[in-house]
């Protein structure tokens, strides 16, 4: 198995005239390669996989495997709200030669523990690739508690980690205190990166990244290094960036400055629709703050 650590970052879903842009989403992919990014993931949370067909998804991932072209680990977002697409969805990673697979809590059907089981259990048994669990309980309005992960490891040796974009600290220690620290825990929140690092966590997987992929790498390679207030300065540097990508629902932020850096054009499919007016204004100033456009 590669090494899952550092930073995995979540790309965005480039689209042009709303068609997805494959030409953009691999030139995105280099970029992040050549600046240093640890991992690679498209298709979840920030590539707006809700929104792209089940082909358009497989085309995605393929895409984005042959640009990683094994550099570094590649970890697609395969899950679904829907069981039978996550496992096709996880199969055709594993066929295209995914490192591993990131599988989402079914969202909206707010399934019972032993469904989360049942559901994780049958999608890690139908691969022979690392599987990371992605508990994210502010879109999924589940969260999966820490006795059925540890029900999942038990039941799955590929089962590896799980990504936690959840606000409660306390849940994530505990999950770390049960789980052993070799248990990959990644940070979905992008405030609590170094906080996961210093517990023991395995990395990050941050919106941000899109948008500052060398310093967030770095940030982990700080931690990596030892060099804790070097780290600990990174993080409180990067904070009012971390919250400007959330000024209004992920990816829409992160796409528009992306547009304003020349990257992509910053479309999004409905029901997301373009920023407001004054949130671009605001975004545009922390862009130049950042030296992200001059």
């Amino acid at each position: 198995m590669k090494d899952l650590r550092g930073s995995i970052v979540p790309i965005v879903t480039p689209f042009a005239d709303g068609q997805v842009d494959y030409d953009g989403l691999a030139a995105l992919i280099e970029w992040q390669i050549q600046s240093g990014s640890h991992g690679i993931s498209v298709t979840g949370t920030t590539g707006e996989p809700s929104s792209l067909s089940l082909e358009e998804r497989k085309q995605v991932i393929k895409v984005a495997c042959e640009t990683v072209a094994g550099r570094v680990p590649f970890v697609p977002g395969t899950g679904s709200v829907n069981h039978a697409e996550t496992l096709e969805l996880s199969r055709y990673a594993e066929k295209l030669g995914a490192d591993a697979v990131l599988v989402i809590a079914p969202y909206y059907v707010r399934p019972s523990q032993e469904g989360l089981f049942r559901h994780f259990d049958a999608v890690a048994k139908s691969v022979d690739i690392p599987v990371i669990l992605y508990n994210i309980p502010g879109r999924t309005a589940v969260n999966i508690e820490i006795d059925t992960v540890a029900r999942l490891k038990e039941a799955n040796a590929n089962i590896v980690g799980v990504k936690e974009s959840n606000k409660d600290f306390e849940h994530i220690n505990r999950l770390l205190h049960c789980m052993g620290r070799d248990f990959l825990v990644y940070s979905g929140i992008e405030l609590l990166c170094f906080p996961i690092l210093a517990i023991g966590g395995a990395g990050f997987v941050s919106a941000t990244g899109n948008l500052l992929p060398d310093q967030v790498a770095r940030l982990y390679n700080l931690v990596r290094e030892g060099r804790w207030q070097e780290a600990q300065d990174l993080h409180y540097w990067l904070l009012p960036l971390n919250d400007a990508v959330f000024l209004e629902i992920n990816p829409v932020p992160v796409k528009t400055i992306l547009g304003m850096m020349g990257k992509i054009r910053p479309e999004v499919r409905l029901p997301l629709a373009p920023v407001s007016p004054a949130n671009r204004a605001k975004l545009e100033v922390i862009a130049r703050q950042y030296g992200l456009i001059s």
